[in-house]
């Protein structure tokens, strides 16, 4: 039999081991995962704009589109990536699919935000009916609810509309034209009762406008209460335009998004967007002790109007 030499044998081990070392060594680190993060879905589906990213069961915020450009260009590197998809979510739960297609961090407006494509059997997102993503996937799995009130639940809000206007010192005259940009029902808790999540206006004079916004759920009677709500009156010196026509798109009130339990409390949260001149406002409602409490909001600057 052949000897082989133990020399050569001993050689290619030590050489196999230094190889084994180094390519331990050159190996890439893991790219950590993405946190958990929430979007506002807008303009007919087409837009994606961060809103917060959950840690730990709360809300933090996120690099805004006034950011520092090395924070902005890893935040977009992150969640922008073509192609990438998150969970559409529409009445509370999973609706479909969103798909980013591309995104500009050097852009003069809107660093941030990502174009989209939203794909849903559901929900149709058109002018002020808004939706949510996220790339969370432990959601409470459920049938969701999103629609418009039915003529009982309404007359029954519109009841509720007017007498907070009245109480404000706005003239009955212009309670009468009541007009409103949105007024949905949810079921924040499924519990088969909807709760309504409306903003409301009317018109004093051509320098005056009145805004409502509020959550309103049922009473122990069976009646629609407000757990939450705020009035606002502007005039055009309040306006950045100075026009207060301005205010029909819904800039200056705040208008709902959609619902997303995100904390393991059983109970949904309310997300809500208020469009300004330079960029958009967020706040989140957390239902506490029978009362809406606003528990997070934050402020997305796009440019100078």
């Amino acid at each position: 039999m052949k000897k082989i030499n133990t020399s050569i044998l001993f050689g290619i081990f030590i050489a196999s081991l230094v190889f084994s070392v180094d390519a331990q060594r050159k190996r890439p680190p893991a790219k950590p995962k993405p946190k958990p993060i929430i979007f506002a879905v807008l303009n007919d589906g087409q837009t994606l704009e961060p809103i917060a990213a959950i840690d730990k069961g709360k809300l933090v915020a996120l690099v805004g589109g006034d950011g520092e450009p090395k924070p902005l260009k890893s935040f977009v590197n992150t969640y922008y990536k073509p192609q990438t998809t998150y969970n559409l979510i529409f009445g509370g739960v999973m609706n479909g699919k969103v798909t980013i297609k591309s995104s500009s961090p050097d852009s003069d407006c809107g660093k941030n935000l990502a174009t989209v494509t939203t794909q849903s059997a559901k929900a149709k997102l058109k002018g002020m009916v808004m939706g949510l993503a996220t790339n969370e996937t432990t959601l409470k799995s459920a049938e969701g609810l999103r629609r418009l009130p039915t003529a009982a639940e309404r007359r029954e809000i519109e009841s509720l509309v007017r007498a907070e206007f009245a109480k404000q010192n706005v003239s009955a005259n212009a309670v009468k034209k009541l007009q409103y940009y949105n007024l949905t029902a949810l079921d924040v808790n499924d519990d088969n009762e909807a709760e309504m999540v409306g903003s409301f206006w009317v018109e004093s004079s051509i320098k005056e406008r009145n805004l409502l916004f509020f959550i309103a759920d049922k009473d122990s009677g069976g009646k629609y209460k407000f757990g939450f709500s705020e009035y606002k009156k502007v005039t055009p010196e309040e306006v950045m335009s100075g026009d207060l026509k301005d205010l029909d798109t819904g800039i200056g009130s705040e208008l709902l998004l959609d619902a997303l339990e995100y904390n393991s409390d059983t109970t949904a949260e309310v997300f809500t967007i208020n469009k300004a001149f330079e960029g958009n406002n967020f706040h989140v409602y957390s239902r506490q002790d029978g009362k809406w409490t606003r528990v997070f909001e934050s402020y997305n600057y796009h440019c100078a109007y």
